[in-house]
């Protein structure tokens, strides 16, 4: 905001002196002049004019007041006080002191400290104003926003497809078949965060998505995968600098049935009878994070590992159409909530 400001000069009236040994002039109407008495005080006309006694003239002893010059049909007024007005000494009697005029300085001067003082602080004050509206919340001390714990993900956007080939989900996908390249359907890492140079996001075996999960589990687990049309497996993972490890894996069957099948009889999403990941001795159910992270046409079973030993697990399995998800992190101490049903929702959309 633009602060306009202007300079008003005050400048005192001018003064016009009566010619010496001049006759008295005709004061304006409503007004009436009369002779000051003798070594008395000039009488100051209301409109701001002054009548005085020429130099040398002879002072005339009191008299009876002389008759008001001008219209005869108006009475004088009584005299009122007006404003102080200088005469020149010169135009004053021989025994006449100079009235001393009043000043107007100490006045002026008020007022233009007040008016810079007001400047000076408007302008501060619309300068702040102007400052904080222009930084980001998170910048303004005392409104900051503190952060919830989400990772900063870059933009997502799903790989474009061949002409006249559907999504899953959508008309003419009756089979809810991925036609894109699994890879480019793995959530990519967060900023910040390390790459996993096992899983960089390319195609890995069934030895490593088995690897996963406790050694005691793996040998059922491989059985069943070869029963269930597994066409390949996409995988990729990092690390963030609070620790946190998190791998996801993406199994592509042969058709809708085969993907349900191996969810429902190999992995037992539904209940906390399925096998466990790598270190973990107890599970619950995280229902929580199944409420909150909603997306049509997909399913989605969330757990945690309990009770927490010195670091804890977090995993989830998607099942889209002919793909199922695998998505785990760890981490020393507690695997926290916010970014693991973040990093779930966004691979889920992905899938979706």
């Amino acid at each position: 905001m633009t602060e306009q400001t202007t300079d008003t000069g005050v400048k005192p009236p001018e003064q016009a002196a009566a010619p010496a040994a001049e006759a008295v002039t005709e004061a304006p109407a409503a007004e009436a002049v009369t002779e000051a008495p003798a070594a008395e005080a000039v009488t100051e006309a209301p409109a701001a004019e002054a009548v005085t006694e020429a130099p040398g003239a002879a002072r005339a002893a009191p008299a009876e007041p002389a008759e008001p010059v001008g219209r005869p049909d108006i009475a004088a007024p009584a005299e009122q006080p007006g404003p102080d007005i200088a005469v020149p000494a010169e135009q004053l009697g021989p025994d006449a002191e100079p009235k001393p005029r009043a000043s107007r300085r100490p006045l002026l001067w008020a007022v233009a400290r007040w008016t810079a003082a007001a400047l000076v602080f408007g302008g501060v004050g619309a300068g702040t104003a102007l400052g904080i509206t222009s930084m980001e919340r998170t910048d303004v001390p005392g409104l900051a926003t503190e952060s919830d714990g989400r990772w900063a993900y870059p933009e997502l956007s799903l790989p474009a497809l061949p002409a006249d080939v559907p999504r899953p989900f959508t008309e003419g996908n009756d089979g809810e078949i991925h036609h894109a390249d699994l890879r480019r359907l793995l959530l990519p890492a967060p900023a910040g965060a390390t790459p996993d140079p096992k899983l960089n996001g390319g195609w890995v075996g069934v030895d490593q998505f088995l690897s996963q999960y406790r050694t005691d589990e793996r040998a059922e687990l491989s059985e069943l995968l070869k029963e269930s049309a597994l066409r390949h497996i996409a995988a990729r993972g990092w690390t963030t600098p609070d620790g946190t490890t998190t791998r996801i894996h993406l199994l592509r069957f042969n058709s809708v049935a085969f993907a349900e099948t191996f969810k429902d009889d190999a992995l037992q999403a539904g209940s906390v009878a399925g096998p466990l990941l790598e270190g973990v001795e107890g599970v619950q159910v995280d229902s929580d994070a199944a409420l909150d992270i909603r997306v049509p046409y997909t399913a989605l079973y969330s757990f945690v590992e309990l009770p927490q030993n010195d670091d804890q697990s977090r995993w989830a399995y998607i099942q889209a159409g002919d793909t199922v998800a695998l998505i785990a992190q760890s981490r020393d101490g507690e695997a926290l909530t916010v970014p693991f049903q973040q990093t779930v929702a966004l691979q889920n959309q992905l899938l979706s």
